[in-house]
């Protein structure tokens, strides 16, 4: 093997890795919404778990990708320890489709069906398609697509590649004697482990052992125990990844070690005890590609079988090396480690978007019962609540920039701008609340009492207020566009309101029925309720744009208003329900 052999094997090895991960990170993008699917159908069931693993890592090709995943929804909340553990036991055979993908390159034979099964027949043909789909088209599923098509036959590329560069060792003595070496289990478990850590995929090393292996230098007895190593050496990846976690995100990266670990010592020690007792002819042949690829689903398969009904006894051993801290931790709002997978990223920011509403919404109606009957603790929890939605906004808004540097559908993207938008508004509410309870403390320190109209005209906008808060709520949270379109003419109602009671102010004020200094409190608090409900009709609008697919809020409000009858009947039913019925009452 010459300087230039080598080169071209490494430059092969470059063409698979580039492929595979290329390759990996466009299924990821056109399976997202499946993949979120597939993680809503979890349930405690070990093997629904299992299914979901298989799956998941069937369709993105790599179980470091999946694992890196699970200790992400774990490290927030989006599933169990114990769901995990058969998450991460299916992962392990779903990854195991790779080798057989890689196997038909070992395919020979003069027929024209078997030479068409040659990776190296189709893949031009795949990689064609590919340019088209992602140079010509223009949606992004397509160039997904194209990248999925352009990556696979990339990886081939670099397959074919390795497999010619290694072609000369087999006449090399020191190559065949370093796989006899590696017929001790002991080396060949280690080689496999380290290999795969170095490269953070098996299905990486995976394919380096099945080109070395058309050579005709690997047998069996070397590649089985070199197989078994691979798996330990893939949990590097997940272990990595649980650094800064919380204990139950650690556990998880535990679970995959310790499975691996586990399966790997059992089976171990039943390949050396047949090798040492009945000597099988088959451990002594050359493996093939196909051989590689079957020895590595029966040993994962053989893995899970051992240990799938243990899983409860992982879990506990998971809790034995982590054991729960006596201060509880701090919660890790959102995870880095969902980025990969932009819809659950996303559907993530979407359930603290939602927490981040409702404490929001909670402070506004708080702040409005300090004007009638004022708390020390109430207006303390209300500053409380808005601190919190302020670190919620800076979180999530932190969170979907960088979620922005991915490469995400249009869908998820529109997604991402009307959570940014919403957030915002929500921010305002609470600082409005803030505002109010401010208002009311300057009331009791300065013992300013409301008149009998002024106390019923606040009641009277406070309850508008309350309904427009709970609408929006109601829309954002369960993306209802229909509570959404009742939002806006409920807020021209409040418009309406406020020139009306500032109007009744003024009145009052000439007929020496109050203060100025009670004018300007007045005026701050119907100033901060009106433009709680412009927010309001901000989120509405966000909900309605998202689910119409226009980021064009104004114009949609624009149509609303001078188009729609519903809007028309339900602008008469508040304007009755909210209406003022005497000044001086």
């Amino acid at each position: 093997m010459t300087i230039f052999d080598a080169l071209t094997l490494i430059g092969g090895l470059c063409l698979f890795l580039f492929g595979m991960n290329i390759m990996g990170q466009a299924l990821e993008r056109r399976a997202g919404s499946s993949l979120q699917t597939l993680l809503g159908k979890l349930t405690t069931n070990k093997f629904m778990g299992f299914l979901t693993g298989l799956g998941v890592t069937a369709i993105i090709q790599s179980s470091s990708a999946t694992t890196v995943m699970v200790v992400g929804f774990v490290n927030s909340s989006l599933m169990t320890l114990r769901q995990a553990i058969n998450v991460i036991m299916g992962a392990n055979v779903g990854t195991t489709v790779t080798a057989w993908i890689l196997s038909l390159g070992g395919v020979s034979g003069d027929s024209i069906v078997l030479k068409l099964l040659k990776p190296m027949s189709f893949t031009p043909v795949l990689a064609l398609i590919g340019v088209v789909f992602y140079m010509f088209c223009k949606s992004t599923k397509k160039k997904d697509t194209g990248t999925i098509l352009l990556g696979f036959a990339t990886l081939m590329f670099g397959m074919d590649i390795m497999t010619g560069a290694v072609s000369g060792l087999k006449d090399i003595p020191a190559f065949q004697e370093l796989f006899v070496m590696f017929r001790n289990p002991i080396l060949g478990v280690l080689a496999g482990a380290l290999l795969t850590a170095l490269l953070q995929s098996s299905s990486a090393s995976v394919g380096i052992l099945q080109a070395l292996a058309m050579t005709g230098a690997v047998s069996y007895g070397a590649a089985i125990p070199i197989i078994m190593g691979q798996n330990i050496g893939t949990c590097v990846t997940a272990i990595i990844s649980s650094v800064g976690t919380n204990k139950n995100a650690k556990r998880a990266s535990l679970v995959h070690l310790s499975f691996n670990v586990i399966g790997t010592a059992v089976w171990l020690a039943v390949f050396w005890a047949a090798d040492m007792i009945f000597s099988p002819a088959l451990f002594g042949q050359s493996a093939t590609m196909a051989g590689i690829a079957i020895a590595h689903s029966i040993f994962n398969i053989a893995c899970t079988l051992l240990l799938l009904p243990m899983s409860g006894l992982l879990e506990k051993l998971a809790y034995k090396l982590v054991p729960d801290a006596k201060t509880p931790e701090k919660h890790v709002e959102l995870d880095e480690r969902l980025l990969v997978t932009p819809s659950v990223a996303l559907e993530r920011c979407n359930i603290i978007a939602h927490d981040m509403a409702k404490v929001a919404i909670g402070a506004m109606k708080s702040s409005l019962s300090c004007l009638t009957a004022y708390s020390a603790e109430t207006a303390t929890a209300v500053r409380e609540a808005e601190e919190k939605t302020d670190h919620y906004e800076d979180v999530i808004g932190t969170y979907l920039v960088k979620l922005s540097s991915h490469q995400i559908s249009e869908h998820d993207s529109a997604e991402s701008t009307k959570l940014l938008k919403i957030i915002g508004d929500f921010e305002r509410i609470s600082d409005h609340a803030v505002n109010i309870v401010e208002s009311a403390e300057e009331m009791k320190e300065k013992k300013i009492v409301l008149s009998a109209a002024a106390s019923y005209e606040l009641d009277v906008i406070c309850k508008a207020v309350e309904e427009i808060l709970d609408l929006s709520l109601e829309a954002f949270v369960n993306e209802d566009v229909k509570t959404a379109s009742a939002v806006e003419p409920l807020e021209q109602v409040i418009d309406k309101l406020k020139e009306v009671l500032r109007t009744a102010h003024i009145i009052r004020l000439q007929k020496g029925e109050c203060s100025i200094e009670t004018g300007f409190v007045w005026n701050d608090i119907i100033t901060g309720l009106e433009r709680t409900s412009d927010h309001c009709s901000n989120i509405a609008g966000g909900v309605i744009d998202a689910a119409e697919n226009n980021l064009n809020i104004h114009e949609s409000l624009r149509v609303m208003k001078s188009d729609s009858e519903f809007f028309k009947t339900k602008y008469k039913e508040y304007a009755e329900k909210y209406a003022i019925k005497s000044v001086n009452a």
